[in-house]
């Protein structure tokens, strides 16, 4: 009875919107969070025909959705891809059938730049993330465990529907016997020639840092590269294809830290051992000098939410307890997450204004039930088009 008062009401709404202009009405319509431009898409014609046209710009579809997947291991019906929403503050759970029909153990899965992607040894192959069409490339040049991986759109590559694709590092160790510059090598797939170009390595001040414990973020043209615990930074050029001279990006106090890209610039994403404990701040990078300045600090009770039972003020045990935690972000949000399931994987959102000090903070809503038990966790950014929202 609910949802047939609601569309009434809706439809009432289409009938006063025959009343005002198709382009005011395109103008309030794309106003509208994704999910709901989708159900006033199924209202009357009218609606209808104005969100299907190719003119019509959703100011959604700027906006960046947090995707968080689970693997599991033995049962891969247990697979699980949730979607959330900022605008509509809410969670999708998606279809198993993103995740690649053949996608083993040890294979390692992520997403980046509108796309999941599925690395098996020297096998890549990736897909768009809400319309899964999996199309796997020619071998990389080296077998990967866990690399990162950006997408590379800029206005000095070629025109392709298919993404140019960078992969750092991950290499895998076969009898402990992979020299340094390979196991930080660098490859850029090119979807013309559907080939993998060998570019110089990460350079080797990180060569004890497993990709694991590396962080990444793409800007404009270069490829930055930070090592979570290091602290050691590097940018690669897209353009001249080399490594900047690498340098050390420490706040005071910062244990654990993240790189991000939002609002077209570099920022830094961690937790500080303060005075009165453990804090997670947000700066904002100098891309040039390399210098930073603090933008936000999370909400001590957010935090709470997501490590409840920390109790100790030794820098090793702060390091431990917050081994777990997880921040991506893109546009105007920073989503940081807690990959452990005892916990639910709890989340929470910082949206960044165009002034520095307009930063709202929130906790992200529980994910639907149920949640499976995870082997393997991961969460990324991506812009989508209510176009590609599963009806």
């Amino acid at each position: 009875m609910e949802d047939s008062n609601t569309l009434k009401e809706s439809e009432s709404s289409c009938n006063f919107f025959n009343f005002i202009s198709s382009d005011l009405t395109q103008l309030i319509l794309s106003h509208l969070p994704i999910r709901s431009i989708i159900r006033c898409s199924a209202v009357c014609k009218l609606w209808h025909s104005i969100t299907t046209a190719p003119a019509f710009i959703s100011v959604a579809d700027a906006t960046p959705w947090f995707f968080l997947y689970g693997r599991n291991n033995i049962f891969v019906k247990k697979n699980q891809a949730f979607a959330f929403d900022p605008d509509a503050n809410e969670w999708i759970k998606l279809p198993t059938n993103l995740f690649p029909p053949s996608i083993l153990p040890e294979s390692s899965f992520t997403g980046a730049g509108g796309f999941f992607f599925n690395t098996t040894a020297n096998n890549f192959s990736f897909s768009p993330i809400l319309k899964p069409s999996w199309r796997e490339t020619n071998p990389l040049k080296f077998s990967r465990l866990n690399p990162l991986i950006g997408v590379i759109n800029s206005d000095f590559e070629l025109n392709s529907s298919l993404p140019t694709i960078i992969v750092v590092a991950g290499v895998r160790f076969i009898g402990g016997l992979v020299d340094i510059e390979d196991n930080l090598s660098v490859e850029i797939y090119d979807p013309n020639l559907d080939s993998w170009d060998l570019c110089p390595p990460l350079p080797a001040d990180f060569r004890s840092n497993s990709s694991l414990s590396l962080s990444s973020a793409l800007l404009k043209s270069k490829f930055y590269v930070l090592g979570i615990h290091s602290c050691f930074i590097s940018s690669f050029d897209l353009k001249n294809r080399v490594w900047s001279e690498v340098q050390t990006l420490r706040p005071p106090g910062v244990i654990i830290s993240f790189l991000v890209s939002c609002r077209n610039q570099l920022m830094l994403a961690g937790i500080c051992n303060g005075r009165r404990g453990p804090t997670f701040n947000l700066w904002r990078i100098d891309e040039l000098m390399m210098e930073f300045s603090e933008v936000a600090i999370m909400p001590s009770d957010l935090l709470d939410c997501l490590f409840n039972d920390y109790d100790g003020d030794d820098d090793d045990e702060v390091d431990d307890q917050f081994a777990s935690l997880r921040c991506v972000g893109f546009g105007d949000f920073v989503f940081v997450f807690n990959e452990e399931h005892s916990r639910n994987y709890p989340a929470c959102v910082c949206e960044i204004g165009t002034n520095s000090g307009e930063c709202r903070w929130r906790r992200v809503p529980d994910l639907p039930e149920p949640v499976n038990r995870f082997h393997k966790v991961g969460g990324f950014c991506s812009t989508v088009s209510f176009r590609q929202i599963p009806r």
